[in-house]
């Protein structure tokens, strides 16, 4: 039996996210007569923890906060003792590597820019492998563009979520990268419709546009409920239903209130199972200024939901304008024009979503994983 490549797989946290359901997929898929892999967990913290496959070894520093004491004082003091871990490990990568991770890696494995540093700080003898999902392009914070990208120099590979990651890079700083290639997150259609039926949603004001992410103010909620606001104002009525958690949850709830839309436009929160939300209501939008390529625009269009998104990053490669979606700027007045197109014009939404039948086909969940293998398997062999 020939030695299998050991890969140590980094990430903090396992909340409800797009790199950590990618990175949850890859985790599940890797052929495992190929590979034994470790997964290291910063904080054993997040509703997905418990979705980790049964059989990869996980290794976590810290409990996360749901384990902590409910008493105030306690948990603050835990809270201060585990920064105080964190930081002398971030501090000491020798000792964490020592005493906590124990093992020699062939590959390691950051799968999300905020691990950059934790692996190129590895004091093992491996072949650093980063992904990189993010659109630069919409980062004001110059500082820390540079710090990424040229910290992805140092890796000795790059996956890029989508081609328009990679030269955006190109075209903004005049960085390449020789050493690098894109490989799309798979898309689990079949397992999303199954779950979109486990359960019945109801929506009291139709028709409905659903939206699912993370709420920051990128992904543009608060430009999404404006524009909601303007469009009942002029006669359509419509609600919005608006799945994920995050930090603009209290601005958003405040907007609600201010705007008098707290019944029609929904704050539901993250959700475990997203999809029951979406499969009953009649349209999909996202507003964001900046995406890779989100898993969404292929779960949503095999639900069969007609989808106005904005034109941004790696979504012009996941929709065909005017036939499996429609694409808008990411601004105010586009979205707005967009999403009254949806409620006024029933042949444009019926085409769209017939042709979503055919535009599922575009998504090769086995030729990604091929891909990753493939990936690995070549840095492996240069070490």
């Amino acid at each position: 039996m020939h030695q299998k490549i050991k890969v140590l797989f980094r990430h903090r946290s396992m909340e409800m996210g797009g790199v950590e359901r990618v990175l949850l997929d890859l985790l599940e898929n890797l052929p495992r007569d190929i590979f034994d892999i470790t997964f290291f967990l910063t904080l054993n913290q997040g509703e997905l923890r418990s979705s980790i496959p049964k059989d990869i070894k996980v290794i976590t520093l810290q409990k996360g906060k749901e384990d902590m004491s409910k008493n105030k004082l306690l948990r603050t003091l835990q809270l201060i003792k585990r920064n105080l871990t964190l930081l002398f490990y971030r501090k000491n990568p020798k000792i964490l590597y020592k005493k906590v991770i124990k093992e020699n890696f062939d590959l390691e494995i950051a799968p999300t820019y905020a691990e950059f540093e934790n692996i190129l700080s590895s004091p093992l003898k491996s072949r650093k492998i980063a992904w990189f999902h993010t659109d630069v392009g919409y980062d004001p914070n110059r500082e820390r563009v540079l710090d990424r990208i040229n910290n992805l120099k140092k890796f000795d590979w790059v996956i890029f979520g989508s081609k328009q990651t990679r030269d955006i890079i190109t075209d903004l700083f005049h960085i390449e990268y020789p050493e690098s290639s894109v490989i799309y997150n798979s898309i689990k259609i079949d397992e999303v419709r199954k779950r979109s039926t486990e359960f019945p949603v109801s929506y009291e004001a139709r028709p409905v546009f659903s939206s699912m992410g993370r709420l920051h103010s990128r992904k543009n909620y608060h430009t999404l409920m404006k524009i909601h606001k303007r469009l009942l104002d002029e006669g359509f009525s419509h609600s919005i239903a608006v799945i994920g958690g995050g930090g603009e949850m209290e601005n958003l709830k405040n907007q609600a209130k201010e705007l008098d839309v707290e019944k029609t436009f929904l704050l539901l929160d993250s959700q475990i199972n997203p999809y029951p939300y979406i499969k009953n209501s009649d349209y999909f939008v996202l507003p964001s200024e900046s995406e890779s390529y989100p898993l969404t625009i292929g779960e949503v269009m095999g639900l069969n939901i007609p989808i106005i998104s904005t034109n941004v990053g790696g979504i012009p490669e996941m929709i065909d304008h005017n036939f499996d979606g429609y694409l808008v700027n990411p601004d105010e007045n586009s979205i707005y024009e967009g999403m009254k197109l949806f409620l006024t014009n029933p042949d444009l939404t019926q085409n769209i979503k017939n042709n979503t039948e055919k535009g599922v086909e575009k998504f090769d969940n086995q030729k990604i994983y091929d891909d990753v293998t493939a990936v690995f398997l070549s840095q492996y062999q240069l070490k």
